[in-house]
């Protein structure tokens, strides 16, 4: 399975805030760096195990788990969706 944004999310930067964004028709959520990190990489084609293997080529002591925690998430919060 491969996380992705809902239809009708979109992740952008918020020059002014200078922080990432994250608009859905319900409202609009402000996510901390790391959730924003993991959003970029949410494109319905990557696996779990794939966006920490591309973190962990950014930072140090990336876990699958907490990517999976992170996603986890934000599938409560309805934005991203399994595919």
């Amino acid at each position: 399975m491969t996380p992705r944004l809902r239809r009708g999310v979109r992740l952008t930067y918020d020059r002014t805030r200078r922080t990432h964004v994250l608009l859905f028709p319900e409202g609009v959520l402000v996510p901390n760096a790391t959730a924003a990190a993991v959003l970029e990489l949410c494109d319905g084609e990557r696996t779990v195990p794939d966006i920490a293997a591309a973190l962990g080529e950014r930072y140090a002591g990336v876990r699958e788990s907490d990517v999976g925690d992170v996603l986890a998430r934000l599938v409560d919060r309805q934005v991203v969706e399994w595919a």
